[in-house]
């Protein structure tokens, strides 16, 4: 955060995903929230608990030599209740987390249908989440959803609100244009995040523009999992009439490229030492 650039953090789900996402040579890997409670068939809509969210996370930074951010939804209750989530994440070795003004259990930034605590609850929720913090350089990301309730002017003084309450980074989620996003970057002094991906209700702009803007993070979070669901669907339509997937050998990794990825011959090594 203290560079002069912007960073772009791919949303992983998985061990598997953020090593990929390593491997393309990103600074930074997102921990969806979203998507890890997709990959375990479930909507996000805040039904994982924290432990299976910390479970999967600490696979993540288990496996990934770079930094992780993640998504610490409402932080699963109220203060007390991020009080102990910020210690648990911040055990996993994630480099920072966000935390939402939504009412527990929360709902998809880009669903309708959500209802936001007091912004004076937050802030508290905030100031709790940096006494909780051990680490110095653990960061606290406060995430506005007010757009979508209350407006745009009102998720500017509520995203005030949370600066002042100490947030290292601000992330108000969904806004809906260019001249949003601009006046975002304005008003907020703090480092800034934003969420935008492909068929969201932010647009997609040019990463030099946000840079402008002061922007210093852009999170991607679902975009590697929707691909991932489209190629299953075709493997699986080919499987299922062919009964095998010969035919479409060369969108597969291979079998040397998958063992790879995991880094099957390191741990033989071990074994084998």
């Amino acid at each position: 955060m203290e560079d002069d650039e912007i960073h772009i953090a791919p949303g992983a789900f998985d061990g598997m995903t953020s090593r990929l996402v390593e491997q393309a040579g990103f600074e930074l890997v997102y921990a969806s929230g979203g998507a890890i409670s997709r990959s375990c068939g479930f909507p996000d809509i805040g039904l994982l608990s924290l432990s299976e969210v910390l479970t999967r996370i600490s696979h993540m930074v288990e496996v990934t030599g770079i930094p992780i951010v993640a998504d610490a939804d409402t932080g699963f209750g109220n203060s007390v209740n991020v009080a102990r989530a910020i210690r648990e994440f911040e055990k996993t070795g994630v480099v920072a987390v966000h935390i939402e003004d939504q009412e527990f259990p929360k709902r998809c930034g880009h669903l309708a249908g959500k209802n936001l605590i007091d912004e004076r609850e937050m802030q508290t929720k905030i100031q709790v989440a940096k006494e909780s913090s051990i680490n110095p350089d653990f960061s606290i990301i406060a995430r506005t959803d007010a757009i979508a309730v209350e407006g745009f002017d009102r998720a500017l003084e509520r995203a005030v609100l949370y600066e002042e309450a100490g947030a290292d980074i601000i992330f108000v989620e969904a806004p809906e244009t260019e001249e949003q996003m601009e006046e975002i970057g304005k008003v907020i002094t703090q480092p800034k995040l934003i969420n935008m991906f492909h068929g969201g209700k932010t647009p997609l702009v040019e990463i030099g523009k946000l840079k402008e803007w002061g922007y210093k993070l852009v999170i991607i979070p679902s975009d590697l999992q929707r691909v991932a669901i489209k190629a299953c669907q075709d493997a699986l339509e080919v499987i299922r009439k062919n009964g095998d997937s010969g035919s479409i050998a060369k969108s597969m990794a291979s079998f040397s490229e998958r063992e790879e990825i995991v880094r099957t011959t390191d741990y033989l090594e071990i074994d084998n030492r």
